[in-house]
């Protein structure tokens, strides 16, 4: 396992390696604007079945995914309705997760066996340079085993999983605070899931 301390410096080559383990069927953990995130290719289902075994995470629990920009979406959902689009524009990139209706070559593991899929494009943090990075959709589920505390930094993320994740990417203490705001844009008026950081 890799621990990379990330700096403006040396930002390019740490994002690559975190490219070239993703799409190895790799698990990397990142920091995002909250805290830490589990990362692997949300369309690698075989990656995306290890991530679940990690974290003893339910089988219908689906998990959240990020993206770089609006056009890596495509590859994930089967249409942005015209609310949705309304909500990107103001909120994205930023703590804003959209439920949208999956495609069919979507692991159905990812989706929690429900065809819907969690999706956000996050504000400024590695998690953002690391999706932009990579063009292709990568899980952003929280960095500790189901139901404990999420890991604020690299020593509780060793704490938790030990050596059975890649790579860490490591920039200090995490800043915490509230999650994102969940919001279900495939029924008519979108609903709130769950309030966070972005109050409608």
């Amino acid at each position: 396992m890799l621990i990379l301390s990330i700096t403006e410096k040396n930002s390019d080559s740490i994002l690559k390696k975190s490219s070239e383990i993703l799409k190895s069927s790799g698990i990397i953990a990142y920091p995002t604007e909250s805290f830490y995130a589990l990362g692997v290719l949300a369309t690698d289902e075989a990656a995306v079945r290890k991530l679940y075994d990690l974290k003893k995470r339910p089988a219908d629990k689906p998990l959240p995914i990020i993206v770089g920009d609006i056009n890596s979406i495509s590859a994930i959902v089967k249409n942005i309705p015209l609310q949705a689009g309304a909500l990107m524009k103001r909120f994205w990139p930023g703590p804003l997760t959209l439920i949208f209706d999956a495609k069919e070559t979507v692991p159905s593991l990812l989706t929690g066996g429900k065809g819907k899929v969690a999706v956000r494009i996050p504000g400024d943090s590695v998690a953002l340079h690391l999706a932009r990075a990579l063009q292709l959709p990568i899980t952003s589920t929280s960095a500790n085993p189901s139901g404990a505390p999420p890991a604020e930094d690299t020593e509780a993320i060793l704490k938790y999983f030990g050596d059975k994740i890649d790579l860490i990417i490591d920039a200090g203490k995490a800043p915490g605070g509230k999650p994102s705001t969940i919001i279900d844009v495939t029924v008519t008026p979108p609903k709130v899931l769950r309030e966070g950081s972005i109050v409608l």
